[in-house]
């Protein structure tokens, strides 16, 4: 991937590398000023090195791309122009390859192939720009999860950006320092803040009078001993994860624990029915002696 300035720069008159870019022809011309020197169909790599050529020095990948590029597994696929940062002094369009975004905050790139916004500048950038919550509760969980980054990073991102576009972004912090960790327990954390119940915590451990594990349940009403499980085989990714959730379950019952398990997909199609087991089943729980367990919050 070449621009023609470089290519005139080694003796190619502009005209040859007109022809050289016409149909059938070696080359393709992959946006203003930018050239494959291939014929192939571009890919995505493609569309991300010409952006950074059109981009100039410096330019920084953030967003979806940066995102994929650090090898986050649950994003949504890169989609539409690459989101590259450029000095605010840099006056651009983006050619329709790239969305190039001005900042006074060019972050210093991460070290590797590709120069990539580090990881809370990037799952912010994208989160500003999306109005799906589910996939921003889903990117954020995940980097927090496997220890890409900590809630108080991302906060700080925040807090050193703009304002502009962070509603959701907020409301999914919130949901993670609550000790959410999927879209699912996000959307059941939603539908019993309006249930009238006491707040339960979200996957804290479990342990017994000796300090010895016995789950992590997905919600746990810590005034009755009640743990609510979200997941399920419909949930998990492989038949050894749903047998994982089924130990869980039955150590939590050998305890007393009174368990409620419910469907993800009833939570969006079934909430009334879902809320309204939920109190019976909290009821129940009430009625019974509350079990000799101790819940530590999960940490944010």
């Amino acid at each position: 991937m070449v621009t023609v300035a470089m290519l005139e720069a080694l003796g190619l008159h502009r005209r040859t590398v007109s022809r050289r870019c016409r149909p059938g022809g070696p080359w393709s011309s992959l946006a203003l000023g930018i050239v494959k020197l291939g014929n192939g169909p571009p890919t995505r790599d493609d569309h991300r090195h010409a952006s950074l050529l059109h981009a100039g020095p410096g330019a920084v990948l953030t967003g979806l791309d940066a995102l994929a590029l650090h090898g986050l597994r649950n994003a949504p696929a890169p989609f539409g122009p690459i989101h590259v940062l450029v000095p605010h002094a840099r006056r651009r369009a983006g050619a329709g390859v790239a969305l190039l975004e001005r900042t006074h905050r060019l972050p210093d790139p991460e070290p590797g192939r590709w120069p990539l916004a580090p990881i809370p500048r990037a799952v912010c950038d994208f989160a500003r720009r999306s109005r799906d919550r589910n996939a921003v509760r889903t990117v954020v969980a995940e980097v927090v999860q496997r220890g890409r980054c900590t809630v108080s990073e991302l906060v700080e991102e925040l807090e050193r950006g703009s304002s502009r576009g962070t509603a959701i972004v907020r409301d999914v912090l919130r949901e993670i320092s609550d000790g959410v960790r999927s879209v699912a327990e996000a959307e059941a954390r939603a539908l019993v803040l309006r249930s009238g119940l006491t707040a339960p915590l979200w996957n804290p451990r479990l342990e017994d009078d000796e300090g010895h594990l016995i789950a992590f349940p997905d919600a746990w009403f810590d005034d009755v001993g009640l743990a609510w499980e979200i997941d399920s085989v419909e949930y998990h990714l492989s038949p050894a994860d749903y047998a994982r959730t089924v130990r869980r379950r039955s150590s939590m019952m050998a305890k007393g624990v009174v368990v409620m398990q419910t469907l993800p997909s009833d939570l969006r199609t079934r909430p009334r029915d879902v809320l309204a087991e939920l109190h019976r089943c909290h009821e129940q729980a009430a009625l019974l002696p509350t079990p000799a367990l101790t819940a530590v919050p999960a940490e944010p």
